[in-house]
C-alpha cells in the first residue's frame, strides 16, 4: 500500500473482486485507517478496478457505510462499474451508500491517505 497525505481525506483504490475472501480484509483496512486519522471528514472509496462483488463484499460496503457514519465521515463510492451499480440497485442500497451527509457533521481538517488494496489471492475469472 502507498499514500498520499492531503487535508481531510483518505482515498483507498479497489482492485479486484470483492467477496467472501477478501471483504473482511477491506472492512479491516478501511476501519484501520479512519482510525488513524483523527478528524477525517472523507472516505473515497475509488471503485474502477473492481472486479465482482457477492453479497459478503456488499456486507462489507454497508458495514463501512456504519462506521463512516458513527465517525462523522463522508462515503464516497467513486467510478463504480456497472456491475456495482446493479447489486446495489436490486438490493435497493444504492442511494443508502451515496446518500448526501448528514446536515452538522463536520469534522476537523485531517491528511488524505491514497492506497491500494488487493486481494490476497490472484483473481479469478467467472
Amino acid at each position: 500500500m502507498t499514500g498520499v497525505d492531503t487535508e481531510g481525506r483518505v482515498r483507498v483504490e479497489l482492485e479486484g473482486d470483492l467477496d467472501h475472501e477478501t471483504a473482511d480484509f477491506l472492512v479491516d483496512e478501511v476501519t484501520a485507517r479512519i482510525a488513524a486519522v483523527p478528524g477525517l471528514r472523507d472516505l473515497h472509496l475509488q471503485c474502477g478496478g473492481l472486479g465482482t462483488i457477492d453479497s459478503m463484499g456488499l456486507s462489507a460496503l454497508l458495514m463501512i457505510s456504519r462506521r463512516t457514519t458513527a465517525a462523522g465521515v463522508r462515503l464516497h463510492l467513486e467510478d463504480r462499474p456497472a456491475n456495482l451499480d446493479r447489486i446495489l440497485q436490486l438490493t435497493g442500497t444504492l442511494g443508502h451508500l451515496t446518500a448526501p451527509p448528514v446536515a452538522g457533521a463536520g469534522q476537523q481538517p485531517a491528511h488524505e491517505e491514497t492506497a491500494a488494496l488487493r486481494p490476497t489471492r490472484p483473481d479469478v475469472s467467472t
